[in-house]
């Protein structure tokens, strides 16, 4: 029996995405089938970047075309194609930025900053352009966190600003525009003004994905914030304490009440390992990330250790994602930033630009 494109198309449903649990033809992913003899092409398009698990997907699908009877040489082209997902009713997308993420919490202390870092490091790990826009005006930290403290932006026009570079990443933040021992001792509607300038007057460059550190909190800053950025979702993060789960749920309220849809929930300083013996202890309890998505229906995106290795790193301008890429927590950050971009992929796509601007003129 010949091959046809109706039989390959039907073996390839057996192949499901381990990322997001469907198989590739209900998904629409299989892109230009052909079939010529015992021979058969086709790509692989993914709406999320996977760069490092191109292989193991391509053994995924030929595992399902193996049982065809007379098939040849198989050729499979692999590819992510990121593309702007929609936003919150009336607000505009940012020029040279297809998706916002913000990474989130009620408080501060509980490594928002250091994770969405990592997060950022994995997804450019993966093969995307990402950008981070440090918010914290008063507490920048992603300047040290990135090893670039010491840099300043330039302005070839003498309006906007060229994003600095740190490990494939664009980055913008407060801390490269002030000494480091400088308080910001701005009321609320100053230090929202100077965010929005960090936002939109910095030239980022056909960004995929643009990570932004929120302040921590649910006040005046960041419910502007809310309701100005396009923000295709939010990374709430917190730790397993009960005193956390109590802010971490005010700021799931506030983006609910501005319509940013939640990604999902990260679980910081899970458990203690320690470092002599690698004994693994819950000392801020267990579970609290888990029980906050399971009353909320939200996506538990992962659990990540309370360990020394990932504060010395962060402190030394060297993230774990970069410090140790092959290790067992840069594993856990790159298993969330994919875990993210699919919640990123799986959003309704934007449509703003498919409509015409409508200018009324009085003749």
């Amino acid at each position: 029996m010949s091959l046809t494109p109706e039989s390959v198309t039907q073996a390839l449903k057996a192949a499901i995405d381990p990322n997001t649990g469907k198989d590739f033809v209900s998904a629409r992913c299989i892109k230009n089938l052909e079939v010529k003899g015992a021979d058969v092409s086709f790509a692989l398009e993914l709406g999320y970047p996977a760069k490092s698990q191109y292989e193991q997907l391509r053994a995924l699908l030929t595992d399902a075309l193996a049982g065809l009877e007379g098939l040849g040489k198989v050729d499979i082209d692999i590819h992510s194609k990121i593309i702007a997902h929609a936003v919150q009713q009336g607000v505009k997308l940012l020029p040279g930025v297809k998706n916002i993420i913000a990474v989130a919490s009620g408080k501060g202390g509980v490594g928002k900053s250091t994770t969405a870092a990592n997060i950022a490091l994995a997804l450019a790990a993966e093969g995307a352009r990402v950008g981070v826009l440090d918010a914290d005006i008063y507490g920048p930290s992603q300047p040290q966190m990135l090893g670039i403290a010491d840099q300043r932006p330039q302005s070839a026009d003498g309006k906007t600003m060229e994003p600095l570079e740190a490990y494939d990443l664009q980055v913008m933040s407060i801390g490269f525009l002030v000494d480091v021992e400088t308080p910001m001792v701005w009321r609320g509607p100053m230090a929202t003004q100077a965010l929005n300038q960090l936002l939109k007057d910095t030239n980022w460059n056909d960004l995929d994905y643009l990570v932004v550190d929120m302040p921590p909190g649910t006040g005046d800053i960041q419910l502007t914030l809310s309701q100005s950025v396009p923000v295709t979702g939010a990374v709430i993060v917190t730790t397993p304490q009960d005193i956390a789960l109590l802010d971490a749920r005010k700021g799931l309220k506030m983006f609910e009440k501005v319509g940013v849809p939640i990604i999902g929930v990260v679980e910081n300083m899970s458990v203690h390992i320690c470092s002599n013996c690698g004994h693994e202890e819950p000392i801020f309890g267990a579970g609290g990330g888990q029980k906050l998505c399971d009353d909320y229906k939200m996506t538990f995106l992962g659990a990540l250790p309370l360990d020394l290795q990932i504060r010395m790193e962060a402190d030394n301008g060297v993230p774990t994602v970069v410090a140790d890429p092959h290790g067992r927590v840069a594993g856990i950050y790159k298993d969330i930033a994919r875990k993210v971009a699919v919640g990123v992929a799986e959003r309704a796509k934007d449509m703003t630009h498919k409509f015409p601007t409508i200018v009324i003129q009085n003749n």
